[in-house]
């Protein structure tokens, strides 16, 4: 646990659900103050306040749709107006789905540019404008992926989102680090939740998952959690414009890790 987070203000996107109501939860336990936007769902909200408050922070939600930039700048104003800051900004909403590159329909590109890009730049913009405005030294942290670095043939799209949101964070942490603005990625790897719950259920497309990671197994929304409250808190204050792989190696070449090659 980190102390420094108490009494925090987090917005963490797309937090009904998987990785982002994960994160959620852990900065609730971290005693902090968290904005849960939702886009469409608002059936856990409830249960996830209620959580929280009990792990001893304090949460309110927030519907909205993160490739809008007005439903963007009402989370900020939902920060400020409930708990009169903001500190930590976590853009974890984002979508895929599955289209070979030829029948991609420029509708479906469009979409998964929309949320996984545009709305980690529209967060990430207001996020450190509020920031500038009240001279806060906060942190920003994208959700990226695996795939900002592994080609992903019939998700060019998803591929294309991640390997954007790389270098604007990049850009956006040299850019601020004057300022004592931290921003920086996560990237998960395969991770069980509810987006993948029934490929990882069968046991023939797991094993073929896990024989893509050297340590074997899939993740946890819980351990990308812990990533999460780790880059946010002070012990990673010297930590900015990085991508924190938490993939149980996949980014390492596993097909070389007999001594192949």
């Amino acid at each position: 646990m980190y102390e420094d987070l108490k009494g925090k203000t987090v917005i963490v996107t797309g937090a009904s659900s998987g990785i982002g109501k994960a994160i959620a939860l852990r900065f609730g336990q971290e005693k902090a103050n968290v904005i849960l936007n939702y886009r469409s769902n608002p059936d856990p909200i409830e249960e996830m306040i209620a959580e929280i408050e009990k792990a001893g922070g304090q949460a309110a939600g927030v519907q909205g749709d993160v490739s809008k930039e007005e439903d963007v700048k009402k989370l900020i104003s939902a920060a400020h107006e409930q708990y009169g800051s903001l500190d930590i900004m976590v853009n974890n909403a984002g979508i895929e789905n599955e289209v070979p590159s030829e029948k991609l329909s420029l509708e479906d590109w469009q979409k998964v540019i929309d949320v996984n890009l545009t709305g980690a730049f529209l967060g990430s913009r207001e996020a450190i404008s509020y920031m500038l405005e009240h001279d806060i030294k906060g942190s920003v942290i994208n959700m990226s992926s695996v795939h900002e670095v592994i080609p992903w043939p019939h998700f060019v799209h998803y591929a294309a989102s991640k390997g954007g949101v790389k270098l604007m964070t990049e850009t956006l942490a040299l850019e601020f680090a004057p300022k004592g603005i931290r921003v920086n990625n996560i990237g998960p790897g395969a991770i069980y939740t509810p987006i993948n719950q029934e490929k990882f259920d069968d046991p023939k497309s797991r094993a073929s998952v896990e024989a893509m990671i050297p340590m074997g197994y899939i993740g946890k929304p819980e351990q990308i959690a812990s990533v999460a409250a780790w880059l946010a808190s002070s012990e990673a204050s010297y930590v900015t414009g990085i991508t924190l792989f938490a993939d149980g190696g996949m980014t390492k070449y596993p097909s070389f890790q007999g001594g192949q090659g």
